[in-house]
């Protein structure tokens, strides 16, 4: 919703100053959002499939030693996959962040609270989807992906905010 929010600012036939400048910013705004809108789209339907997943894994069968040890395999396959959707959702939240402070600068005063919610809905779609890394991290058994996990959180939660805070100045 984020992502198309800010297309449709950016789509608007009036810009900040209405200036060629911005309508090339807004028109390259427009199509990476658009996207980074289908990517996002295409991330529901993936992070059900890897739910699906673990969910298959965690019933499979644990009487013999061998399906014990299949399962438990298959278990943090599809955990490390329930991790990389969101994981990607962040990433794409992240780039959508940057693209709003461009459609901030050169789209229409007028629809500056359209770029407000969409930039709170990026931002609520990126911390959501690190809580879904986080708990997915808790049960993977592979330190050195949980580590690098862990780091790439940060460093796209400390720049959410920083695109969140930078948004919000430039609205105001």
């Amino acid at each position: 919703m984020g992502a198309s929010l800010l297309v449709m600012v950016a789509s608007l036939p009036k810009t900040r100053s209405g200036s060629d400048d911005d309508r090339a910013a807004l028109a390259a705004s427009a199509k990476t959002l658009t996207g980074l809108q289908q990517q996002l789209t295409e991330a529901i339907d993936a992070d059900s499939v890897a739910y699906d997943a673990v969910v298959g894994a965690y019933r499979l069968p644990k009487t013999s030693e061998s399906e014990q040890a299949a399962r438990k395999a298959a278990i943090q396959r599809a955990l490390r996959s329930a991790t990389d959707v969101p994981l990607g959702v962040m990433r794409l939240s992240v780039l959508g962040l940057r693209e709003a402070a461009a459609v901030a600068a050169h789209g229409h005063r007028a629809a500056a609270s359209d770029v407000g919610v969409a930039v709170a809905l990026l931002v609520a779609g990126a911390r959501g989807a690190r809580l879904n890394v986080d708990i997915n991290i808790g049960s993977l058994s592979d330190g050195s992906y949980v580590e690098a996990v862990k780091a790439e959180t940060e460093r796209l939660a400390a720049e959410t905010s920083q695109l969140d805070d930078a948004a919000r100045a430039s609205l105001g």
